[in-house]
C-alpha cells in the first residue's frame, strides 16, 4: 500500500530521499492502511531539533470515535538525531525544502518518504510538459510502423 504525493514531482526537483517513521494514533494507522490519507499541501518543518509533518490529512477511521479528532493535526516524525542535524545543515546551506513524497507500509509499520527538494520555476514545468507531449506524439506516430 502506497499513498503518493503526486504534486511533489511536478512542483519540485527531488534531490534526496529519506525514510522516516511517524508518531500516529491507532485509528490513524488503520485509516492509512485502508488508503484514506492525503499529502496534498503538506510540508515538513524542523523546529527545536525535532521534525514535524504539517497539514497532512488522515481521514477519520470509520469505526473509531470521532470525538475531538483533527484530521490535519501536526504529527511528529521519528528520525535519528544525526539525520536531523544533517537535514538542517542542508536546508541552511542552500535554498531547499522538505516535502513528504509518500506514505507506505513496511511490515507492521507506517513510514513516510521525505524528499529534500528544490522548487521548480514555471518555465521548467512548461519545458517538461512540452517534452512529454513530444514523446507521446512520437510514440503515436511510430506505433504500428516498427516490426
Amino acid at each position: 500500500m502506497r499513498i503518493p504525493n503526486r504534486k511533489a514531482s511536478y512542483d519540485y526537483t527531488i534531490i534526496d530521499r529519506i525514510e522516516a517513521g511517524l508518531s500516529l494514533l491507532g485509528s490513524e494507522v488503520k485509516s492509512l492502511r485502508a488508503g484514506h490519507g492525503k499529502l496534498d499541501g503538506a510540508y515538513v518543518k524542523i523546529a527545536h531539533g525535532e521534525v514535524y509533518l504539517i497539514n497532512a490529512e488522515i481521514m477519520p477511521y470509520s469505526y473509531a470515535r470521532p470525538n475531538g479528532y483533527d484530521p490535519k493535526r501536526t504529527r511528529k516524525l521519528l528520525l535519528h538525531k544525526r539525520e536531523v542535524i544533517s537535514l538542517q545543515s542542508k536546508l541552511d546551506s542552500a535554498k531547499l525544502t522538505l516535502i513528504p513524497l509518500s506514505w507506505y507500509t513496511k511490515g507492521p509499520q507506517i513510514k513516510l518518504e521525505i524528499g529534500l527538494a528544490r522548487g521548480k520555476k514555471e518555465y521548467e514545468k512548461r519545458e517538461k510538459m512540452k517534452r512529454e507531449d513530444q514523446k507521446r506524439e512520437l510514440e503515436q506516430d511510430f506505433r504500428g510502423k516498427i516490426t
